[in-house]
């Protein structure tokens, strides 16, 4: 059986967290894929000649041969049934309540947490720009945040279900756009943030979004 040509589009300087979430999926499934990449700040996407647009104008995007996917748990979650144990890698807890849990991670950390998102953008993580401290509402957030994610991590492991999974992935970032800018984070929740960011699919898209912001 042929291998599926495969095409993720991500912002030109690869500072989407959602991007990252996707290029990890690909790389832990062990996928060969090209990328190329939109200007956002031009408004690349939102020009009706951008081969990509999809359905959102809006990356990551998916290509896989003829069908295009956006919105990133979507696609990570695609990626999973379609490349499926055992010749492929899981990205989400085998258990279906775990699985569930995971999805919920996910969409927790897309949806919610807004004042970190905006006070905390990923310049921090992969540029190394350092953000004055945060507003009364940023606080607010950062507290939930470590709140729940101590609650999610209540066992003690170094992983959300034991075993890594992809909301590992999302959840450290999400931790460490507080722990990048010198903000003060949990011991237990930095350490938890440091051990999946030293993951080699992680180091890679943080290399990759170095050689092209730098």
């Amino acid at each position: 059986m042929s291998r599926p040509v495969i095409t993720l589009w991500s912002d030109t300087n690869f500072f989407s967290p959602y991007v990252m979430s996707v290029y990890v999926a690909l790389q832990e499934k062990g996928l060969s894929f090209s990328l190329k990449t939109v200007d956002l700040n031009k408004g690349e996407h939102l020009q009706s000649g951008w081969k990509g647009y999809g359905l959102t104008r809006r990356v990551p995007l998916l290509e896989i041969d003829n069908f295009e996917l956006t919105e990133s748990s979507a696609i990570t979650e695609y990626l999973d049934e379609r490349f499926a144990p055992p010749e492929w890698e899981r990205l989400y807890p085998h258990d279906i309540e775990k699985r569930a849990r995971a999805r919920q991670i996910q969409a927790w950390i897309r949806s919610d947490l807004m004042p970190i998102r905006e006070e905390r953008s990923t310049d921090v993580i992969f540029g190394g720009v350092k953000k004055p401290p945060l507003s009364v509402v940023g606080l607010q957030a950062a507290q939930k945040l470590f709140d729940t994610a101590e609650a999610l991590l209540a066992q003690g492991k170094p992983n959300l279900f034991g075993e890594w999974c992809i909301a590992d992935t999302d959840l450290a970032l999400m931790i460490n756009r507080l722990v990048l800018n010198g903000d003060s984070v949990p011991e237990r929740l930095a350490d938890y943030a440091s051990f999946q960011w030293q993951r080699a699919s992680v180091q890679r898209y943080v290399a990759l979004s170095a050689k092209h912001s730098g």
